[in-house]
């Protein structure tokens, strides 16, 4: 069990790098009139787990701050995905 957790951690460290990541990305296709990453992208990120990283990217690179469905979406997500684990480890890993 233990290398299950080791190994979703990581990969959940990955994914969240990777939103981080797309969301400088996008900030500098936006400020550049390139071709952007959608919004849906962006939200499949944070549902898949790099919900922190989309977050911590829209406020260190002042993007989608201005968006309604990130400034709420993504900490519902969080709070969710909080949730969720808090389940998962208390009622099926514990028990």
């Amino acid at each position: 069990m233990h290398h299950f957790c080791d190994t979703a951690f990581i990969g959940l460290i990955l994914l969240n790098a990777a939103s981080f990541t797309l969301m400088g990305i996008d900030k500098y296709k936006s400020s550049h009139n390139k071709w952007r990453i959608s919004e849906r992208t962006l939200f499949v990120m944070a549902l898949l787990g790099g919900s922190a990283g989309v977050l911590c990217g829209m406020y260190f690179f002042h993007h989608k701050t201005r968006h309604k469905s990130f400034i709420y979406g993504i900490p519902i997500i969080i709070l969710i995905q909080l949730l969720a684990a808090y389940y998962f480890y208390f009622y099926i890993i514990v028990l």
